[in-house]
């Protein structure tokens, strides 16, 4: 299993619509196109309008390396530079979890 947790804090409440759109358009594609994604949860922070943090795990680092060459994932990237202020992504060393769907 491999995972991170990603922040992104949005310039503006206009950068947070666009970002929010740009994350609405590409999940859907996450979802159907990449069995090695084994969760992709997207969320708002209570309280910080203008952040979100998206918590991901895959089935093993081959599984990201090829989330991040999808054509939908290199348009997110390129596409959701322009809504940041800042963005911060950790790494995650999992050593215990209860998620049955998660398995081999």
């Amino acid at each position: 299993m491999f995972a991170l947790v990603v922040r992104f804090d949005l310039r503006d409440e206009s950068a947070a619509t666009e970002f929010d759109r740009l994350t609405s358009e590409t999940l859907p594609l996450i979802e159907r196109d990449e069995p090695g994604t084994l969760v992709y949860a997207t969320h708002r922070i209570e309280n910080e309008p203008l952040a979100r943090v998206f918590y991901e795990v895959y089935r093993d680092r081959q599984a990201f390396d090829t989330h991040e060459r999808q054509p939908h994932v290199v348009r997110f990237h390129a596409a959701k530079e322009q809504c940041l202020a800042s963005v911060r992504v950790e790494f995650l060393d999992p050593s215990a979890a209860k998620a049955p769907h998660l398995g081999r």
